[in-house]
């Protein structure tokens, strides 16, 4: 099966900095990859790279559904075929949930506002949030900020999904929550990459398990191999220090 996303070389500076180094990775279609590491170690900005929220250096190259990712009319297509969902919501506090998840098939994809309408109410049941459609988002708890902002990124319709630490600004009791619905998208085939700090979520929805350190991908394998018997220092000390907390 061809990769449905793949990185190249990918490196990125921040002038001085080098955020990532030489990374190579290849995502296949339905697969759920998470993403694991201490802070500053990369993985953000990975993601954020996929789709060009950052601009990676020129030695490397990304591409997305065999469409290479950088700056110029292509660009368009990539993101339509890849949602993000961030650690902050992004929602649109002037707009009703509904019209929040309404707004980018009609935007986009120039829908009709009764067709897009449709496709929003299936997905605010599919994240248990329908009831909430008339609210706005300053109405709703984090939890369900979050419930609607991976609404809204699958009202395009995308072939991967990319969460930067969906549950890192919740609180404590609305972790359990955001976790559930993605862990029932991971069931659905949607290709996700997930950077997270939820051990025991990658532990049970990853196919794959990356771990990384200073900008390189130190280790990766099935949650089995990176969780029970890990083979650099580097991912045995931090799984001793994040699992032992």
């Amino acid at each position: 099966m061809t990769a449905l996303i793949k990185l190249e070389n990918v490196t990125k500076h921040y002038g001085t900095f080098q955020a990532l180094s030489k990374i190579n990775l290849d995502v296949k279609e339905g697969e759920v990859v998470c993403v694991i590491g201490p802070s500053g170690s990369g993985k953000s900005t990975l993601i954020r790279c996929i789709n060009l929220l950052e601009e990676y250096d020129l030695s490397g190259k990304i591409i997305v559904d065999q469409i290479l990712v950088q700056k110029g009319k292509n660009l368009k297509n990539v993101r339509a075929q890849v949602g993000m969902v961030f650690q902050s919501f992004n929602l649109f506090p002037h707009l009703t949930i509904l019209k929040n998840v309404m707004l980018a098939p009609i935007k986009a994809k120039g829908l009709s506002a009764q067709v897009a309408e449709k496709i929003a109410v299936d997905l605010l049941n599919k994240v248990g949030i329908l009831e909430q459609a008339e609210k706005y988002p300053a109405q709703l708890s984090g939890g369900q900020q979050q419930r609607v902002a991976i609404a809204r990124a699958l009202a395009m319709e995308p072939k991967a999904l990319l969460f930067d630490e969906p549950t890192s600004a919740l609180d404590p009791e609305m972790v359990g929550e955001v976790l559930d619905v993605i862990k029932n998208l991971a069931t659905t085939g949607v290709t996700m990459i997930v950077v997270t700090h939820e051990m025991g979520f990658a532990k049970q929805v990853a196919d794959r398990v990356i771990f990384m350190d200073a900008g390189q991908i130190v280790e990766q394998g099935s949650p089995i191999e990176i969780f029970n018997t890990p083979k650099e220092v580097r991912t045995q000390n931090f799984l001793k220090a994040v699992l032992n907390h």
